[in-house]
């Protein structure tokens, strides 16, 4: 069974939106596109080494990243690699509303994308990576078929804009795999599933009565 392999940059507030420039993405009056920006010169992000270039993979997009890119990594020079790399990739697109794509060698993966992506890793064939689509990675997330993130967290904190995780993420542990943190501060994680979170308590004596009662008022949403 293939792999399906999620990659992402977010910055240390969890927001994934528009990294790339002010009009990449400003939907919901988005207005910090670009946040990645001061770290381009960082010769220690090793894009391709992270996997974010897409190389021996097939891509998974959402509809509003598959836009994105098809918009413009296709007008970009034949020399430039990662265009090279992402025109020729068989790409697979979830979306509801789009009927036809453009760009080359890409499929619409159908209504139902959980069914979908299931069938696809059951597949022979490239490891699939997602890269982008926030919305896809929850809903992906939440079947349990991501079996792995590699995450690029930016030392900036945005505080409003898209999230790499929702309210609707499944609650579930991970096991750090790899790490390494760039010149410029750019903690680069990959991590894989790792089961139910195991929950405790730190607590070994018999609560107080005013713990007790502070419970009590938690539970009643009065606190």
């Amino acid at each position: 069974m293939r792999k399906l392999i999620a990659s992402t940059f977010v910055s240390l507030d969890g927001i994934m939106q528009a990294p790339g420039g002010p009009e990449e993405d400003a939907t919901g009056g988005f207005t910090q596109g670009g946040w990645m920006f001061a770290h381009a010169a960082d010769e220690s992000l090793d894009i391709s080494a992270a996997g974010f270039d897409g190389k021996d993979r097939e891509l998974v997009l959402g509809r509003r990243t598959y836009e994105i890119f098809d918009a413009y990594w296709p007008y970009q020079p034949d020399e430039n690699p990662i265009a090279k790399i992402f025109n020729a990739a068989k790409k697979h697109v979830a979306s509801r509303t789009l009927t036809t794509l453009d760009w080359n060698n890409s499929t619409l993966l159908g209504n139902d994308v959980v069914s979908a992506i299931t069938a696809l890793k059951a597949q022979p064939g490239l490891d699939l990576q997602i890269i982008g689509s926030g919305n896809l990675i929850q809903s992906l997330q939440a079947a349990s078929l991501i079996d792995e993130y590699i995450v690029w967290t930016f030392p900036v904190v945005l505080g409003r804009g898209k999230r790499l995780f929702g309210g609707t993420a499944k609650p579930s542990s991970l096991r750090l795999i790899a790490s390494k943190v760039s010149a410029s501060g750019v903690v680069m994680s990959t991590y894989v599933p790792d089961g139910d979170i195991q929950l405790g308590t730190f607590v070994e004596d018999a609560p107080s009565e005013k713990a007790l009662a502070l419970r009590k008022r938690m539970a009643s949403e009065t606190w």
